[in-house]
């Protein structure tokens, strides 16, 4: 299985150590699911995360960043984006991880904004699902713990 994970995802992963998004990390981190990543999409990884105010909510330092980035790069399926789709998203930024989810034929993008990537997209996906950590933990649940 192939996912696409917001940056609001491994930021909250990284928050805490319990809670559907490190459930997800965990998953990643374990091989059982496959994380794709763009250039694009690592680079907002990177900016976000070595923000002053995330580094000092996250409790770590920059050579922490730095490390869980090497090793998400080194763990992840590096895609190549050669066209890009615009969907007109709420946030121009969000459109990396619909190309991403595209180019990487990922079975779902994880975000804890799906109304952001629903609502004023004016392509419509119908191969993109698009869930909360909370319900692709769920849906994790359902088909791979019973």
């Amino acid at each position: 299985m192939i996912v696409v994970i917001d940056t609001n995802v491994l930021y909250q992963a990284l928050r805490s150590s319990s809670g559907a998004s490190n459930f997800i990390l965990q998953l990643i981190r374990n091989h059982k699911i496959t994380l794709a990543l763009s250039l694009p999409v690592f680079s907002e990884y990177e900016d976000v995360l070595k923000r002053p105010d995330k580094i000092k909510d996250l409790g770590l330092s920059t050579i922490d960043i730095d490390k869980i980035l090497r090793f998400l790069a080194y763990i992840s399926k590096p895609i190549t984006i050669y066209y890009s789709f615009r969907p007109n998203l709420k946030d121009e930024e969000d459109n990396i991880f619909i190309e991403l989810s595209l180019a990487s034929n990922s079975d779902f993008i994880i975000t804890s904004n799906t109304k952001d990537f629903i609502k004023s997209n004016e392509l419509k996906f119908d191969d993109i699902s698009i869930v909360t950590p909370a319900e692709f933990v769920m849906i994790w649940r359902k088909n791979y713990e019973d």
